[in-house]
């Protein structure tokens, strides 16, 4: 029979083939991404995620006083008098335009949007 402290160096061990597997395994699944661009990943965390999100929201703010802009991770949440006019998004992996999301439209863009573009978007989500 085994005794008690054997089983402690069994487990040790098989813990430790494990760790050593999933590390293994872990630097060939994510071996596009270099320990450079993690680096990069981390000292842009610091930044905010879309630097174009931020502008879009100064514009709304110097231009659109009467709207309240709420940001969040992805997008920005314009309302008014406490009713939602509007979600405005910035992703070049969406199409440009207008979709609805229940009763509120998403409004997409791919780079920063002009006042003119917010003016005419805005007039339509209302």
């Amino acid at each position: 029979m085994i005794d008690g402290i054997w089983w402690l160096v069994i487990l040790f061990a098989v813990i430790a083939v494990l760790w050593m597997l999933a590390k293994a395994r872990g630097a060939k699944a994510g071996e596009k991404h270099s320990h450079k661009h993690s680096h990069k990943m981390s000292a842009k965390a610091n930044k905010p995620v879309n630097d174009s999100l931020q502008k879009t929201s100064v514009l709304l703010k110097q231009y659109f006083p009467d709207y309240r802009v709420n940001r969040k991770a992805n997008h920005l949440l314009l309302s008014k008098q406490d009713k939602k006019i509007a979600m405005i998004t910035i992703d070049k992996k969406i199409d440009v335009g207008q979709r609805r999301l229940g009763d509120v439209p998403v409004i997409n863009y791919h780079r920063v949007p002009s006042r003119a573009q917010l003016t005419a978007n805005l007039q339509d989500a209302e």
